[in-house]
């Protein structure tokens, strides 16, 4: 298929444009390049990219594709606290603006990365996609209002899909540690101290990002009547853990590192487990192969390997909100987070030196 994935450059996106190509699929990036800076390696990008806000985007951009995979956003829960209105219009109206033209473009399948953050406040009990939506933050609300218009547009001729993918974690070329498994890793391995903010209660359900790429692809090459107009908890039903369970799995990956608790730390709203189990079942080939213990390994070698240190944790290259406000801060995206004209001159300039040099 030709296939069109937006938000290629970012911590999912990067991991699954090589999965698709290896795949045998045509693939083309769009991004707005936000995050282009932020590596921890350098990848294999050799694939067709524009650069454009999702915003931007109109109906001949997407003339010519199979399916579209929805992967930009506002990515998680303090990104879309920096402006709620800004989130509402990225994550909801532009995602359904997006699906719109998709389906006037021809696009006959449209994949939509979800989240579990929906289920927001929910207890003890685990979630299967019937399950109450009860979001606690913006981000969460965006992607419930996301679903339900996306939704429905679904007809004979366009079939979204909706993948809501429990709290990510493992090695990408943009790697993020905003993610809690990620963060973890990172500060028992720099500083020897992994740090709770929390009481340690909340439940939270996990998946590696290469078993979230997994279910794109499946999702993508599934036959029509098995996932149309469907939503699917992407994560493994036995990979729900408790906060304080995660920070002590890591203290035991990373030897002599020790699990401290925020003094005022209280309980934290976002607390559920979901029931995976209609992936594992309906989605062709997807098996998650990650559990946390081996992610944890992955990401201690990957952190030493490149050099990871205790600045990094606390930078705008690695902490998403962080990025936008120095990007805010030097005047290089407008309060609407739409690039500045001049600093997209100088971001491909500095583009066009590390080519050169490369």
């Amino acid at each position: 298929m030709r296939v069109l994935v937006t938000g290629n450059h970012g911590y999912i996106g990067s991991v699954l444009m090589p999965l698709l190509k290896r795949a045998g699929h045509h693939v083309c990036g769009l991004d707005g390049d936000w995050f282009e800076p932020c590596t921890l390696f350098n990848s294999d990008a050799n694939w067709p990219h524009v650069r454009l806000d999702l915003r931007e985007v109109r109906a001949d951009d997407l003339t010519g594709f199979n399916a579209v995979i929805h992967l930009a956003a506002l990515s998680n829960d303090p990104l879309s606290n920096l402006d709620a209105e800004l989130t509402y219009e990225i994550n909801h109206r532009a995602s359904v603006h997006l699906a719109r033209l998709a389906r006037e473009a021809g696009v006959e399948r449209f994949l939509f990365s979800s989240s579990c953050s929906m289920y927001g406040t929910a207890g003890d009990d685990f979630l299967t996609e019937d399950a109450a939506f009860n979001p606690v933050t913006p981000y969460g609300r965006s992607k419930v209002l996301a679903e339900r218009d996306i939704s429905q547009l679904a007809d004979d001729d366009f079939s979204p899909v909706f993948l809501r993918n429990a709290t990510a974690y493992g090695v990408s070329p943009r790697l993020r540690l905003d993610l809690v498994l990620n963060d973890f890793v990172a500060a028992a391995c720099t500083s020897g101290c992994i740090f709770i903010r929390s009481d340690g209660t909340p439940w939270r359900p996990v998946v590696h990002v290469e078993d979230i790429c997994g279910a794109f692809l499946a999702a993508l090459e599934a036959p029509r009547d098995a996932v149309h107009n469907q939503a699917f908890n992407i994560g493994r039903t036995d990979e729900n853990f408790r906060v304080s369970e995660m920070a002590e799995i890591v203290s035991e990956v990373v030897p002599g590192s020790r699990v401290q608790y925020a003094a005022d730390g209280g309980p934290d709203k976002r607390c559920y487990r979901v029931d995976c189990r209609k992936a594992e079942h309906t989605l062709p080939g997807f098996e998650p192969r990650w559990t946390v213990h081996r992610g944890a390994e992955q990401l201690r070698h990957a952190y030493r390997e490149h050099g990871l240190t205790v600045d990094d944790i606390s930078s705008p290259k690695f902490v998403r909100l962080r990025r936008l406000r120095e990007l805010l801060d030097d005047r290089r995206l407008a309060a609407d987070l739409r690039w500045v004209a001049t600093a997209v001159v100088e971001e491909q300039q500095d583009v066009a030196l590390v080519s050169d040099e490369g």
